[in-house]
């Protein structure tokens, strides 16, 4: 029997109450030049700066105006001090997690979106892991400001952020069972600390029809 959404929504396993929304798959593959933009004077400028370029870097991706540098982990930092440094990527807004289960041999996802202050420009960077092995740099040694962000997507995904200067969680407890964004956490029906008030299994809370 398939579960009901919060919303009324049946048969699509997602019980969120949007089981109705439709998203192409991007494509996994590398973008082909010209990536249109600053995004090939940017990947230009990093190859000069960065002779290992070619084995730091899976691909790159240029979708909805956006480009990712798909960074192989063990390059993470060495990337990013090249970013800073001298593509004056001097801010890094954050890390966000992604759980992809099956992507089998890289479940985990970091997503760490760069700003150039000098030079009024974005990209990202994006780090692939497996779960059973979850294990990336912390970049706080090169963008200080991340060090809430990475405890968050700790917290959240159970991604390590090796060197982290105090990797705990941030928002659940300590003794906190599970991340409760990854796909496989259970929705719902978990009790939590108000006072008062139960939180029932998405197929027990009100349908809007």
């Amino acid at each position: 029997m398939s579960e009901q959404g919060m919303f009324g929504a049946q048969g699509t396993g997602d019980t969120s109450g949007y089981g109705g929304l439709a998203r192409t798959a991007a494509s996994t593959g590398s973008s082909e030049r010209p990536y249109g933009s600053y995004f090939d004077e940017v990947a230009d400028d990093l190859e000069r700066a960065y002779p290992m370029f070619s084995d730091a870097i899976e691909r790159v991706v240029v979708d909805r105006g956006e480009l990712t540098l798909h960074v192989k982990r063990e390059k993470l930092v060495e990337v990013s001090k090249i970013l800073r440094d001298s593509l004056k990527f001097e801010m890094c807004m954050g890390v966000s997690g992604v759980n992809y289960p099956a992507d089998a041999g890289r479940e985990l996802h970091a997503v760490y979106p760069l700003l150039s202050l000098t030079n009024n420009r974005r990209i990202r960077l994006e780090v692939s892991v497996p779960d059973a092995d979850a294990h990336i740099p912390s970049v706080v040694e090169v963008w200080a400001g991340n060090n809430w962000h990475e405890r968050e997507t700790f917290d959240m995904f159970g991604i390590i952020f090796d060197g982290h200067p105090g990797l705990t969680r941030i928002l659940m407890p300590d003794d906190w069972q599970g991340h409760p964004q990854r796909k496989d956490y259970a929705l719902g029906g978990i009790p939590v600390e108000y006072k008062g008030a139960t939180t029932p299994p998405p197929n027990e809370r009100r349908s809007y029809k």
